[in-house]
């Protein structure tokens, strides 16, 4: 059952919503796709992945980004929505009284998680993320992260075409995985199923 919380990021408040099975001792945070092209916690592959991770046991919060549905704010270009990673994560770390929990992000919300991750390696066990869209975006910025990374992706996604992923994990990111999912475009019709189960095997092994 989830609970709906408030997410304090500055002088804005976000929307999410906290679930925590019993006997939960680690937790993910599910962060959502673009803002701009009508992502938000609502989105199919969120919700999937938010039931797939609880149903194994872990705690999970998603939310909304600044300026989407009840959260305050205006999009800020994935500037101050990498503050609103670290204070969902913040938050779900004070509720488990743990140190240290994953961030799993979709497309654009994987990059605002690898982000955040990636400034915050004491308190992330890792990342997974899920299409990251490399075709418009550099994941340059991975340059000497410290934090566990996992890549998942459709060997049909239009916006994270596998050489361009492998290309920069092999030069950003050596230690990190690529997982992909045979026949499966950037938005998972029909493959959301194999991507849950993925996505909740490499969290637990993070």
């Amino acid at each position: 059952m989830e609970e709906t919380v408030r997410i304090a990021v500055g002088e804005i408040t976000l929307d999410g919503r906290l679930a925590v099975p019993a006997g939960a001792s680690t937790g993910a945070v599910v962060c959502h796709p673009h803002p701009q092209y009508g992502g938000s916690m609502e989105n199919d592959l969120v919700i999937a992945l938010t039931q797939a991770l609880g149903a194994a046991g872990f705690a999970t919060l998603r939310f909304d980004f600044r300026g989407v549905g009840a959260s305050g704010g205006s999009y800020e270009d994935g500037r101050g929505e990498v503050a609103d990673v670290r204070a969902a994560a913040a938050l779900l770390r004070e509720r488990l009284g743990v140190p240290r929990i994953a961030l799993v992000g979709y497309s654009f919300g994987s990059v605002m998680a690898l982000r955040a991750g990636c400034d915050e390696p004491d308190g992330v066990t890792g990342v997974v993320a899920i299409g990251p869209p490399v075709r418009l975006l550099g994941l340059d910025f991975l340059a000497g992260c410290a934090t566990p990374l996992a890549f998942v992706t459709g060997d049909r996604d239009q916006f994270c075409p596998v050489p361009t992923l492998e290309a920069a994990q092999a030069s950003f990111a050596p230690a990190s995985t690529v997982t992909l999912i045979p026949g499966a475009d950037h938005f998972f019709g029909g493959h959301l199923p194999a991507l849950a189960t993925r996505v909740v095997e490499l969290t637990r092994a993070l």
